[in-house]
């Protein structure tokens, strides 16, 4: 990895939020912690300051890791040995190759990515195939330590809003006295930690549902699509990486088999690119339900556009995904359709798509429907002319 690279992945908004909360909870919680109960007063505290410390490192170890080693990425231009399977495979413009078995296109890191579960904006890097144990290791440890943490902040804090009692009758020894600022900066990492423990917790709990599953989140959409679409009778659609929850496990946190490319290990009855090949049905099957709509108001890809409705600033699709700046006049191919938002692809003024067309969100006062044939649409003109 170069230095650029290196700079580049953790100067993101997201690495830096993320260490300011770790740095946060752990220096708030060295240091309450040393006031009622000093590293080497007992036995006891030296286990529990050497737990935390180390589910402090193994977060910060796993974070890195997972943040520098990267998902591991399809070669540019890359193709299936054997040429004739190209046609069981996506393309991809933008990487000027195909897309390999569980691969998808990131737009934020403009690459193919193996085994690709998501973008995460707290590695600023995408987690699949060569990262997703380091990704799933950090998550726990941070749960594990913020909850560690939750309560031995708790514990000083009853401490500190007990002083005269502890004066009194307890140990005169370790008296815990914050002053305001260390009060209120205690207070909020206390908060901050609570908010861990719920927030990646959530985020763990996920991941671990789909590693059992060998699923990723990409992956799981496809499956519940491809189980809801009508199908024939032989064509009963079976996920080909669900191999038993412990080989799953394993696949993930032990053994990662394969290159990340096509020698994934499947089930007795699939083949390597089964789940391709129902992605091309899919998408086959988007572009038949696909409509044209013409831009009737500009756009500038704001993701809380005022000028276009309160209702549409509180109403957004809850998704990263791009937001698409468009001109009056231009047509976009919508595929997805929420109240207040459509979800489309740039096509140009003939209504051919482009080779790079552009995806994302847009709202949906900002177009119309596009439904005239152009038979009806020369009858219209010659009326109006």
């Amino acid at each position: 990895m170069s230095m650029y690279e290196l700079f580049y992945r953790i100067s993101h908004w997201g690495p830096i939020i993320a260490m300011t909360i770790i740095n946060c909870i752990t220096f708030s919680t060295l240091q309450i912690t040393s006031m009622w109960s000093p590293f080497f007063s007992s036995w006891s505290s030296v286990i529990c300051h050497l737990v935390f410390l180390f589910l402090v490192g193994s977060t910060l170890y796993n974070f890195f890791c997972a943040m520098f080693i990267g998902p591991g990425y399809v070669p540019l231009g890359w193709h299936p040995e054997n040429i004739d399977e190209c046609r069981l495979l996506q393309y991809c413009a933008l990487c000027k190759g195909y897309k390999a078995p569980r691969a998808h296109h990131c737009r934020k890191c403009k690459r193919c990515v193996m085994k690709m579960d998501h973008h995460c904006p707290w590695i600023n890097n995408c987690c699949g195939h060569r990262n997703h144990a380091k990704f799933t290791l950090f998550l726990i440890s941070a749960v594990c330590g913020c909850i560690l943490s939750s309560v031995l902040l708790f514990m000083g804090l009853y401490r500190a809003f007990r002083v005269n009692w502890y004066f009194l009758y307890g140990d005169h020894q370790y008296i815990v006295y914050l002053t305001i600022y260390q009060l209120a900066f205690t207070v909020f990492s206390l908060g901050l930690a609570l908010g861990v423990v719920l927030a990646v917790g959530g985020l763990f709990y996920v991941q671990m549902k789909q590693i059992i599953k060998n699923e990723t989140s990409i992956e799981n959409w496809i499956v519940i699509k491809a189980l809801s679409r009508p199908q024939l009778e032989n064509d009963t659609f079976i996920y080909p990486y669900n191999l038993g929850w412990w080989e799953n496990i394993k696949q993930v946190f032990w053994y990662p088999l394969g290159n990340g490319l096509t020698d994934w290990p499947i089930v007795q009855g699939c083949n390597p690119y089964t789940l391709t090949v129902e992605q091309l049905i899919q998408k086959e099957d988007k572009k038949a339900r696909k409509k044209q709509y013409t831009i009737v108001k500009s756009y500038n890809g704001s993701w809380f556009p005022l000028s276009k409705g309160i209702r549409t600033c509180l109403n957004p699709p809850c998704s990263d995904e791009y937001r698409i700046p468009l001109s009056v006049g231009d047509k976009v191919y919508v595929t997805r359709w929420r109240k207040r938002w459509l979800y489309g692809e740039k096509c140009s003024a003939t209504g051919a798509l482009e080779e790079n067309g552009v995806k994302g969100w847009f709202p949906r006062c900002c177009a119309v429907e596009f439904t005239t044939t152009d038979g009806e649409f020369t009858k219209v003109a010659k009326k109006l002319s």
